[in-house]
């Protein structure tokens, strides 16, 4: 699932390559990704207009013209691209947006989320529900204040988005293994230096991750051994223990990160 850094290198590709861009035909393949719009709204609305500079909240793209404003949540498997007219296809694209130079397309094979067409930031608001500090800015203090007074495990505070927003189940895995936290652990039990380490770490892994386009599978970290039927710890060589946290399937070091519930 495309997470913080899956995202910010949509952002960032595209900041490269959209800006001054005009609208000149929409077409929407597969109204299937239109959120809270028609194929004919998105048409009578975007063209004529020009794209501004992209931008990005945790797994939220958000794409700015002079005018109403692309929102993207691409959930599973959704990936906005630009690319020249003509170029072969990555495969279900659901909407493409004829440019004055190139093309906007959005690919999504299981369009869990998908496309909204909002006029300014108190719609995005409303769509995008609450949303904490990006987890990419957030610095040592905001990062102490929003974590505090917080009850339940740390992995659910984490992956929930109005408390830090943009960490999905990759990340809050690599970064509580990095720091040596249980994923189970009471946030409310963690102590300053606790705090300050995780902090230290989820800004470690994000920035390595951003660099990669997405949570890599690097041979020191856990993500490059989720995948195995039998995966030992990469620092201890531990087998791994697998459970619930936050809703998701976590894994976890029984030697590296104690359980201290």
């Amino acid at each position: 699932m495309p997470e913080l850094p899956d995202v910010e290198g949509f952002r960032r590709a595209l900041a490269d390559t959209l800006p001054g861009r005009r609208v000149r035909d929409v077409d929407v393949r597969d109204p299937g990704v239109l959120r809270n719009t028609t194929a004919r709204t998105l048409s009578r609305n975007l063209i004529g207009h020009r794209f501004t500079a992209p931008r990005r909240h945790g797994k939220w793209l958000i794409l700015p013209t002079d005018g109403p404003v692309l929102l993207v949540h691409s959930g599973m498997t959704g990936h906005p691209y630009y690319t020249c007219r003509g170029a072969e296809t990555r495969g279900y694209e659901r909407l493409v947006l004829t440019l004055d130079r190139g093309e906007l397309r959005y690919a999504d094979l299981r369009k869990l989320r998908g496309v909204w067409l909002v006029s300014g930031d108190d719609e995005i608001a409303a769509i995008t529900g609450p949303q904490g500090p990006d987890a990419l800015d957030v610095d040592l203090p905001k990062f102490r204040e929003v974590l505090s007074g917080r009850r339940g495990g740390l992995k659910a505070t984490l992956l929930d988005q109005s408390v830090i927003a943009g960490l999905g189940n990759l990340l809050t895995d690599e970064i509580c293994w990095q720091a040596g936290l249980h994923p189970f652990r009471p946030i409310a039990g963690l102590d300053a230096d606790e705090v300050k380490q995780l902090h230290t770490t989820m800004k470690r892994v994000l920035r390595t991750s951003v660099r990669h386009g997405c949570v890599p599978g690097l041979p020191r970290w856990l993500t490059g051994v989720r995948d195995e039927p039998d995966p030992s710890c990469p620092r201890c060589g531990a087998r791994l223990s697998r459970g619930r946290a936050g809703g998701r399937t976590s894994l976890w070091c029984p030697r590296c990160q104690p359980d201290q519930r």
